[in-house]
């Protein structure tokens, strides 16, 4: 509970204040510490600021200052100390009682994209985050909650930045995190291998007053090369300590942990508060603007004065706009704008630029006492590879072949598994046909759920196999490099470099793919790789892929799959153009990315976020796909038509009676007889799922809509396939399972690979239509998930323009491409 929470006339204890240095001790300083008790006394008419009442004097803060201080009740603080007092007498108790058992730590992790810090958030946790060696894999905060050596620690790993100054949704998002959730200590996670540019931000956050720890990851790389690191020295010369770390092997994590307990409870002998020197003209303007600061306790009470008046100077929108948020403050601008002015006639050049200049300065002169440079380049193994994998003629082509390996392993490696598979299901439906009764829960398990479940979940290992070539493309740093060589054709699309990433991302799932988009600082950009997103073929799609493709086109499997993903990019490629042209001004902005050192990803890590990806396709095996299958088959088997099901009951009877008259007379072959029988029965039963399925409710839906899907060869059946698919894909196949459940199977038809396949092509199915279906799948309405991530990036208009535009589009190529195949074959 906060102080700003407490009601009028209640009394609480004090449990924790929060806040930045010079704030925090403000507060400490007014008798807001620990164990003391606060009372509420009043608010003033307009309900800011509240007066309490706390060690006998009238105190007045504002929502915002008491927002800062955590409180339990007067009477839950009672119950835990054991004595019922008055509030005086208790103080005593309360103090000693919270002595010590502050133990809730809160911590942020900060740091560049690419240094480590969702590695070291998963070691600390136990959680499974994704890791990736490219920039922008973090596209949120991911909490999570632990306990070490008698301490809780709550830890929210941020989006990487290179900087705090608010120029991208990254930077704005973890400055303001920072200074509206006052993290008692911030770990910022610096890559070793590259001290001089991580240590930039290290800088900002010396500037922001924050307590910090600074995590050297990936110092065994450092040590490698051959450099040297007197971190302890550099530690204290920067008023943060340093602990080296191995994010990956969870070396270094223990005694991170060891001195953030002693910064937070402040035993550590490294922290201290300094201030970087930017040169008497930028410090004489700090000086001016932060008297100004002095009066305006509202702009100061999350954020230290000094970085304030910094930002000011440098001209940071956010700040400038949050200084003006309430009234015009024209004394404060108008100091200022006359600092800005002196300095840039003193310097030449913007403010911004001279404070950067100050503190690349600062950590040269900082590094040149306790860093030694190895005269071995340690990036070499990089650019030889990079020689190779970049190149200006060989670099497309490798990309090409690693993309084709990709679907080539997984359709072919993947067809064993899946087998296997398929049989256990086709085992599993067998069982419960032979050992249950007829009925409804009968035909729900074997035609609804197993049937529709079984239809999809048998692509697993497909989805499994493409995720392991996703994963290794993006933990070893060849996903950075995708997005370099593909550079200049995303330009001529008018599209950034970067956008490169969400689509290569699209291929494993949309969803985080559109989230991922928040690395490119142009909304334009953003906008436009996101309404093209949807046609990079998701994991989703991939098992109606592997299903048609598998049963018209076997010998060309792997080369078929690889036009698919093709196609998709070409349709990314040809919307792109014309939604440039139309929709967005031509705005350029430069490709600015890192190309992170190559690394040899752990098979712990690489196969973890496989199967993380695994768990979630499994998950939606038990969720929507087992939902919507039970709902499909509900809807196909209802209503029940008693007359129908009395004329097939009594024609059931009548074969099983005469077969049973024929056995007992003993004139044939008893085995041979009986099978007979079960035939007749079993083409009996079909019979009936087929007429009942004629007059059933998703046939009158179906047959509704079928002039929608006539022009493009597809039945009713398919159409409403089609149709679930828009809630997930993978619900076209289970849906397909459910509905083409009814039609006789030739089982003389040895080319068939399973009932369904065998169940499509006596429907209608052909290798004309198989593709036709396949590119309307690929092309269509994206799930309501993505739908939903799209709607929550850019806006619920945009969603539902993506679900129109691509519905519509996938209509008409489907329809020319039925036309042309028709008149080619």
């Amino acid at each position: 509970m906060l102080l700003s929470e407490l009601k009028t006339g209640e009394s609480a204890v004090i449990t924790k204040v929060k806040g930045y240095g010079a704030f925090r001790k403000r507060l400490n300083e007014m008798g807001f510490i620990r164990g003391k008790v606060v009372k509420a006394v009043k608010n003033a008419p307009l309900n800011d600021p509240i007066e309490y009442s706390i060690m006998g004097y009238e105190i007045s803060l504002r929502r915002q200052e008491a927002a800062f201080i955590e409180i339990v009740s007067l009477e839950e603080a009672s119950n835990i100390v054991g004595i019922s007092a008055s509030a005086r007498d208790a103080e005593e108790a309360f103090a000693k009682h919270w002595e010590g058992r502050d133990k809730h730590i809160h911590v942020a992790l900060v740091g560049n994209p690419n240094a480590g810090k969702t590695t070291l958030f998963n070691y600390m946790s136990g959680s499974q985050e994704h890791v990736g060696n490219y920039g922008g894999v973090t596209v949120d905060a991911k909490k999570a909650t632990f306990r070490f050596n008698g301490y809780e620690f709550n830890v929210v790993d941020l989006p990487g930045t290179y900087s705090i100054s608010a120029y991208s949704n990254e930077e704005k998002y973890v400055r303001e995190y920072i200074t509206n959730h006052a993290p008692d200590v911030v770990i910022n996670v610096v890559d070793a291998s590259n001290l001089e540019r991580n240590l930039y931000l290290s800088t900002q956050l010396i500037d922001m007053d924050v307590k910090g720890v600074i995590a050297l990851n990936m110092f065994d790389e450092l040590e490698r090369s051959g450099a040297t690191f007197d971190y302890r020295k550099m530690g204290k010369m920067i008023g943060m300590p340093m602990v080296p770390t191995i994010g990956s092997k969870g070396k270094g994590v223990k005694q991170l942990l060891d001195e953030i307990i002693e910064v937070y409870e402040g035993r550590s002998e490294t922290v201290r508060h300094i201030h970087i020197n930017y040169g008497q003209e930028i410090e004489d303007g700090i000086v001016a603007i932060r008297s100004e600061l002095a009066d305006e306790k509202e702009l100061t009470c999350n954020m230290s004065p000094r970085f304030m008046a910094l930002m000011l100077l440098e001209g940071d929108k956010e700040i400038t706009r949050f200084a003006e948020k309430d009234k015009p403050r024209e004394k404060l601008m108008n100091t200022v704008q006359e600092n800005v002015c002196k300095i840039e006639s003193t310097f030449g050049e913007s403010v911004e630029a001279v404070v950067t200049d100050t503190k690349y300065g600062f950590i040269s002169g900082a590094l040149k006492e306790t860093y030694r440079e190895s005269p071995v380049n340690r990036r070499r193994k990089t650019e030889y590879i990079d020689a190779i994998v970049t190149h200006k003629l060989f670099g497309f082509p490798i990309f090409l072949l690693f993309l084709f390996t990709t679907f080539f392993a997984t359709f072919s490696l993947g067809s064993y598994p899946m087998e296997w598979i398929e049989t256990g299901v086709a085992a599993l439906s067998t069982f419960v046909e032979n050992n249950m009764s007829a009925g409804p829960l009968k035909d729900l398990l074997v035609s609804g759920i197993i049937g529709g479940v079984g239809s999809v979940i048998v692509f697993l290992p497909n989805i499994l196999i493409l995720f392991l070539f996703i994963s290794f493309m993006e933990d070893t740093g060849y996903m950075a490099r995708a997005a370099f060589i593909m550079d200049k054709i995303m330009h001529k699309l008018g599209l950034h470099g970067k956008s490169f990433i969400p689509m290569i991302m699209g291929f494993g799932c949309n969803v985080p793919a559109i989230m991922s988009t928040r690395m490119l600082e142009n909304r334009s950009d953003r906008i436009l790789t996101i309404l093209i997103n949807p046609f990079m073929s998701c994991s989703a799609r991939l098992p109606v892929y592997i299903l048609l493709v598998g049963a018209f086109f076997k010998e060309y499997a792997a080369l078929v799959l690889f036009g698919i993903y093709l196609i998709g990019i070409l349709a990314a490629i040809v919307m792109a153009k014309l939604f440039k042209r139309v929709l967005f001004h031509k705005q350029e902005v430069p490709f600015v990315m890192e190309l992170p050192p190559y690394r040899m990803p752990t098979l712990r890590t690489t196969i973890r976020h496989m199967w993380s990806k695994g768990e979630q396709y499994l998950k939606k095996m038990g969720g929507i796909i087992m939902l919507a299958s039970i709902v499909i088959w509900a809807l196909g088997y209802f209503p029940v038509d008693k007359e129908l099901a009395a004329e097939y009951d009594k024609q059931k009877a009548e074969v099983a009676a005469a077969y049973e008259v024929e056995i007992a007379s003993g004139t044939g072959n008893a085995e041979m007889l009986k099978a007979e029988q079960e035939a007749k029965l079993e083409s009996l039963h079909r019979e009936e799922v087929i007429k009942r399925q004629e007059s059933s409710y998703i046939s009158r839906i179906g047959r509704v809509m079928e002039p929608i899907w006539a022009p493009l060869g597809f039945e009713w059946k398919a159409g409403v396939s089609l149709l679930t698919g828009v809630a997930a894909k993978e619900i076209v196949v289970s849906t397909m399972a459910v509905l083409y459940q009814g039609e006789d199977i030739d089982e003389d038809d040895e080319a068939a690979s399973s009932a369904l396949v065998t169940r499509l092509k006596e429907h209608g199915f052909t290798p004309v239509i198989a593709i036709v279906f396949i590119v309307f799948v690929l092309l269509y309405s994206p799930c309501f998930a993505a739908l939903i991530a799209i709607g929550k990036e850019i806006g619920a208009k945009w969603a539902f323009f993506v679900m129109g535009y691509t519905t519509v589009l996938a209509w008409v190529v489907c329809f020319v491409l039925k036309q042309a195949l028709d008149l080619l074959i």
